[in-house]
């Protein structure tokens, strides 16, 4: 059933009236309500997915907000550490800032969005101070269970208010996947500055806005997504709460394209920094324009998608699904592919197998099953970690097994692409 959302009448940054919509997903369940089978005779919740760009600041945006509490308590069942390339990623962060910040014991690392520990275990290794902040009760646990002390809250300025008055500033605060979910931008980013230290450094990192307009990477868009982000967005909002944008990193073949932002309360811009502001004036990312014709190539690329797996399946071939992730949840639902197409959809995450996806309520089964009832193709619904997807089925290919990437272009691939790169550029 539809449930009622508060609709954002003005933007989530600047508070400008006036941001335009340019894509409708339609009204879809949650991204990570997953099912349980003892539930299905149970009337799941479905709300608007719109999304819209703000011209006064360019910030992009969904149009309706689900309360927090129903996106990320007992129904959130992402854990960050079944992902290798994922623990690696985050090791080779932490290990440049333990580096270059000269982190010790009496340092202060805090991460929100800490999900299982994941990365901040690699501080306690070191014995360097650390905090976690998620408001998942499960995540936390896990987190608690490798070291990582952790407050099981939701981040805002009234929490990092809390936390200064109880102890020091923290040396560095890091926000991976995490700021794109915050409906109240403005308290998060007032809090990341109450927290950090005069001296301090802050990283956030999230999909690149860019990337998914010209991947047209539309399922990364869920309900728990409320912002896609821009560094010139970016940069407007960290300004209005006495941070600056002063170093880009960019991760192409992370989430589909991810930026890395660093931020502090002093101005030290690098070129990185003055070369995206400028290459996204000149691109239109600050414009409608940019955007206004992203939902007819969305809708293009569902029609290749269902023809693609409509021919397979007319031939006789045998579809499964990898990754009960978000973004399978939107590409499913958006599509309307179910049981007439997939048999399962295959995930390690142990904490998601036995439930069913939202809305099309296919099971959802362990990677085990490949090898004893395999079908011929592979849908990469997690396709922002096909190489590693890939290589872990290397028996399944091997076997004859072969793998469909659904985004940007809907295509049967047989090769291992190259592994997850960095630059900064």
């Amino acid at each position: 059933m539809a449930e009622a959302t508060s609709i954002q009448s003005t933007c989530r940054s600047c508070g400008r009236v006036g941001v335009r919509p340019f894509l409708s997903l339609g009204t879809t369940p949650l991204a990570d309500a997953l099912v349980s089978p003892s539930d299905l005779d149970e009337p799941e919740d479905r709300f608007p997915l719109e999304v819209g760009m703000c011209p006064a600041c360019s910030l992009v945006q969904i149009l309706d907000t689900v309360p927090a509490e129903k996106l990320f308590v007992d129904n959130y069942l992402y854990f960050s550490s079944f992902s290798q390339e994922l623990l690696d990623h985050s090791r080779r962060h932490a290990e440049n800032l333990m580096a270059t910040r000269r982190l010790g014991p009496d340092s202060r690392v805090v991460e929100i969005a800490s999900n299982d520990g994941y990365f901040l275990r690699n501080f306690v290794e070191r014995g360097i101070p650390v905090l976690g902040i998620d408001p998942a009760p499960g995540q936390a646990q896990a987190a608690e269970a490798v070291g990582v002390p952790t407050l099981t809250e939701f981040f805002g300025v009234e929490l990092a208010r809390r936390l200064r008055s109880e102890g020091p500033p923290a040396s560095v605060i890091v926000a991976n996947n995490v700021m794109a979910h915050v409906p109240d931008l403005n308290g998060f980013v007032a809090g990341l500055r109450e927290l950090v230290a005069d001296d301090g450094l802050i990283t956030v990192e999230n999909p690149y806005v860019r990337d998914l307009v010209d991947r047209i990477e539309f399922d990364t868009i869920y309900h728990e997504h409320h912002c896609y982000f821009s560094c010139t967005a970016v940069d407007a909002l960290v300004r209005r709460h006495g941070l600056h944008l002063n170093d880009v990193e960019y991760f192409p073949d992370l989430h589909g394209g991810t930026l890395r932002w660093h931020l502090g309360p002093r101005s030290h811009p690098t070129d990185a920094v003055r070369r995206y502001l400028a290459e996204e004036n000149e691109r239109g990312l600050t414009t409608y324009d940019f955007y206004a014709g992203f939902g007819d190539r969305v809708q293009r690329l569902r029609s290749t998608l269902v023809e693609l797996l409509a021919r397979l399946k007319a031939e006789g071939s045998r579809l499964a699904g990898y990754g009960a992730a978000a973004k399978a949840s939107t590409l499913l639902n958006f599509a309307g592919i179910g049981f007439e197409t997939l048999d399962y959809v295959v995930d390690r995450n142990v904490h998601k197998q036995g439930l069913l996806m939202p809305g099309v309520h296919l099971p959802i089964v362990g990677p085990e099953r490949l090898a004893v009832d395999p079908p011929d193709y592979l849908v990469l619904l997690a396709w922002n970690f096909q190489a590693e997807i890939m290589r872990q089925q290397a028996g399944f290919a091997a076997a004859g097994g072969r793998f469909i990437v659904p985004v940007p272009d809907p295509r049967v691939i047989e090769s291992v692409p190259s592994p997850l790169g960095a630059s900064r550029s």
